[in-house]
This record gives structure tokens, C-alpha cells and sequence, in this order.
């Protein structure tokens, strides 16, 4: 069993996935800010401490040598640090150079100093703190030292910067979800449309309504596609249902001649010579009907792919004089032979010789039901070989020609064109299936020319390897 997927909109499947990635992207981005913010803080409050300690040891260094404390020391300390925004914790050690302590701003034995400092008085033995050491000196010689213990966390605490960065990290986000959201809307919209219009389109309505002004290429490409792509559709829904309409009375008339021929002979309106000509209509309108209903059924098959096709080798230049000789034992004596052009050597072919019979002769057929009435038909029929590894059979009249309004439709299933839908009876699959024939032997059935000189149509199939 598939699962079923939670369907959301394109707005808030984009949208919140690009928020997401931004978020990350932005938190990273904070945090390596705050990482190397916080070293470069570190770096310069130390170098600042450093500082503050000289200077204590300048005051500390008496004239004869001796280390001089003054009285207001601690003061002195309190001001600088505020000064400095060191923060509290702050503990400013003096020692004379064998280690005796001689001055601290919070009350330290010298027991308590050894749990400070280290034997060489110059690292913190505590963990978070940081020791900062500046000698006292008198006449290029040390007396003594200074040393600042500091909390590491006080040197990188600056709370307005935090601020700043979450505040900034609060703009960014927010802006870039806004610009996110804005563009996604915008594209999303003329996507909303187009779905709109394909549920219209799959209710039957095709006259939609769709503006191709869309900015990006792409999408403008997209609407008018689709716009294209509605046309047609209408187009061939109404040229289905015309030709519906058009098969549904081909095969109505057929029936409705037989059943009024049939019921007059047996109600005995028509009686001796009369019923028999009325029952020799009928079954010719039978067979008529019998030979629409077996077109179609072939076209059926073929299209579903249940018709099997021979391929073998053959010589076109033997098989189409024979096709066209079998074609002219049924017809009028008003029908001339065809006009053969043929190479003096073999052509070789792949295919199916009888699927190539019924298209030659539906081919033939065509021309002998579009003849123009006001001069002798002419069907000129040429076989050549070319380059290209394809042969070409080329199968031409001076018949009425085509309009140039249907040329394109020709090969329409069930299309049957103005002049001959009044002249000749029949479903309109002709050309269609012999087009299906030639596309299932690897190759194919086009018009070349038509006008009212007459027309061309030309069959080629693969030459034999």
C-alpha cells in the first residue's frame, strides 16, 4: 500500500523550507560571530590588563629600591577596573622576587597564595582564571612583580555586543523569511493560476482566462504553453464531437437504407423485378456497411497495438507493378492504368507486403474518389531509392487537390474533408491507418504537394540491410 503523502501548498512548502535553511545558515553564521568576537575581545581585554598591571608596578617601585605600597591602592584598583569595565572578580597580587606576599585587594594569607599561583607565581591555579604578570623593576633590576588574577569569562562578557548580534540575527532572519516569502508568493501566483485553469479545463471548460505577463521568462513560457495548450484542446474537442457526429451517421445511413429497403419488400410495396432491385441495394449497403465497421475495427487494433506485422525482405520494384496491376482488374474501364515509374534494378525493402498493398490502394482509392470531373484522371505512381538508407514511393494525380485549410488535417482520425463528405461515404480512417501501417514498418506516409493541379503522396519504407 502506498503512503499517502501530506499535501500543503507550494506558499508554505517553499517558504518554510527556505526559512529553515536560512535559520541555519544564520545561527551558524552568529555563532562563528560570537566564537571569533569573543577571542578578539579576549585578545584585546588581555593586552588591557597587561596594561593596568605596569602601571601598578610603576607606582609600586620606590627610590631606594624598595617596593612601596601606598595607601590608596585599592582605590586606584577599583577606579581602573571600572574604567576598564573588567568586571568584578578582579585580584591584584604583589610579591617581592622571593615570593613573600605583600599586598592583595582581597584578603589572602600566604597559604592562600600558593592555592592561587603556582611555585613560580607566573600561572592561576584555579580554573576560569587568568594570570597576568608585570614585573617591578628599579635601575633595570626586578624587585618584585604584579600579578593580576582575572575571571576569563569577565574578558569576553560584553553584553551589548550579545545584544547586537541577537538583534542583528533577529533583522536578518526575519527579513530574509520576508524576502523569501514575497518572492515564493510571486511565483507561486501565476502557478495558482494555471492549476486553476487545468480544473477548468478538466470540467470542460476551455475558455480560460490567463495573463502571459509574468516577469520571468520561464514562467510566461508556461502560461502561453498552457494557453496554446487549451486552444487545442478546444479545437479538438469540438473537431471530436464534429466527427462523432459525422461517424454516428455514416453508419446510421447504411442502416436506416437497409432496414426501409428490407421492410418494403416484405410489407410488398415493391413486388417482382423491384423487390429484387430493392434487395440488391440493400445488400450493397451492407457491404458498405460491413467494410466502415471493419475499418474502424482495424484502426482499433492497430492503434492498441494488437495488429502483428511481418517484416521481410522485398523487391518494391517487383511488388508495387503488382499491386497496381491487381488494383486496375477492379476498377471502370474509365480508369486508366497508372503511370509507372520504376528503377532498372531491384529495389530491396523491409516490410509487410500486405500492409504495403492496403496503403498503396487506399492511396489509389483516394485519387479515384477526388478525380476532378472536367478532365481524364492521370495517377502517376514512381518507386526510387535513397540515400539515407529509405525507399519512396510516390503515388501523384490531377485530381481536385486539397484545400490548403485541410492539408494539415488530413490525417486526422475521422476527418473527412468539405468535397468528398458529400461525394463518398465513409468514416474518414483511411489515411489515418495507412499513416499507422507506414509508422509500424519504421516508416512513413506524408503529402508532399497539393493544389488544384492535383497531389502527391509519398510513402517511404526502410531499404533491407
Amino acid at each position: 500500500m502506498d503512503r499517502q503523502i501530506k499535501q500543503t501548498s507550494l506558499l508554505t512548502y517553499w517558504t518554510m523550507r527556505y526559512f529553515i535553511i536560512l535559520l541555519v545558515g544564520l545561527v551558524l553564521l552568529a555563532a562563528t560571530a560570537v566564537w571569533w568576537t569573543n577571542r578578539e575581545t579576549l585578545d584585546s581585554r588581555l593586552q588591557t590588563v597587561e596594561l593596568l598591571a605596569q602601571e601598578i608596578a610603576a607606582r609600586l617601585s620606590g627610590p631606594e629600591g624598595t617596593i612601596e605600597v601606598p595607601d590608596n591602592l585599592g582605590e586606584y584598583i577599583d577606579k581602573k577596573s571600572r574604567f576598564f569595565k573588567l568586571g568584578p572578580g578582579m585580584c591584584v597580587i604583589v610579591t617581592d622576587t622571593e615570593g613573600k606576599l605583600l599586598y592583595s585587594n582581597d584578603p589572602l594569607t600566604q597559604e592562600d597564595l600558593r592555592s592561587k599561583l603556582n611555585e613560580n607565581l607566573d600561572k592561576a591555579m584555579q580554573p576560569g582564571m587568568k594570570a597576568v604578570i608585570a614585573p617591578i623593576e628599579h635601575g633595570g633590576s626586578k624587585i618584585g612583580q604584579v600579578t593580576l588574577l582575572q575571571p576569563t569569562q569577565s574578558l569576553t562578557h560584553i553584553p551589548e555586543l550579545k545584544w547586537a548580534i541577537g538583534l542583528l540575527l533577529v533583522s536578518l532572519t526575519a527579513l530574509g523569511w520576508l524576502t523569501i516569502y514575497l518572492l515564493s508568493r510571486k511565483l507561486v501566483r501565476p502557478i495558482r493560476n494555471v492549476a486553476s485553469a487545468a480544473r477548468e479545463i478538466s470540467l470542460g471548460h476551455y475558455d480560460i482566462q490567463l495573463e502571459a505577463n509574468a516577469e520571468e521568462q520561464e514562467l510566461n513560457d508556461m502560461i502561453l504553453s498552457f494557453k496554446e495548450m487549451a486552444g487545442r484542446l478546444k479545437q479538438l474537442e469540438h473537431s471530436r464531437n464534429f466527427m462523432l457526429a459525422g461517424l454516428t451517421h455514416e453508419l446510421k445511413t447504411p442502416v436506416t437504407s437497409v432496414k426501409g429497403l428490407v421492410h418494403a419488400v416484405k410489407e410488398k410495396v415493391v413486388q417482382g423485378v423491384d423487390a429484387d432491385e430493392f434487395l440488391a441495394i440493400a445488400l450493397e449497403e451492407s457491404g458498405r456497411l460491413e467494410r466502415m465497421v471493419a475499418d474502424l475495427l482495424d484502426y482499433n487494433a492497430l492503434e492498441a497495438g494488437l495488429v502483428r506485422l511481418k517484416r521481410e525482405a522485398l523487391d518494391a520494384a517487383v511488388l508495387v507493378p503488382e499491386i497496381i496491376y491487381q488494383w486496375t482488374l477492379h476498377q471502370d474501364a474509365n480508369i486508366g492504368e497508372p503511370a509507372l515509374s520504376l528503377p532498372g534494378h531491384p529495389v530491396r525493402i523491409e516490410g509487410d507486403p500486405l500492409r504495403i498493398q492496403q496503403i498503396i490502394v487506399n492511396l489509389l482509392n483516394n485519387i479515384v474518389q477526388s478525380r476532378h470531373p472536367d478532365r481524364p484522371l492521370s495517377i502517376r505512381v514512381s518507386l526510387s531509392g535513397r540515400e539515407d538508407g529509405y525507399a519512396e514511393i510516390v503515388v501523384a494525380d490531377n485530381g481536385q487537390g486539397i484545400p490548403p485549410g485541410e492539408q494539415d488535417l488530413i490525417f486526422e482520425r475521422f476527418f473527412r474533408g468539405e468535397n468528398k463528405k458529400h461525394a463518398v461515404r465513409g468514416l474518414g480512417l483511411g489515411l489515418t491507418f495507412s499513416r499507422l501501417l507506414a509508422q509500424a514498418q519504421d516508416g512513413a506516409l506524408m503529402l508532399r504537394e497539393s493544389s488544384e493541379e492535383g497531389s502527391a503522396f509519398v510513402l517511404t519504407l526502410p531499404l533491407a540491410g
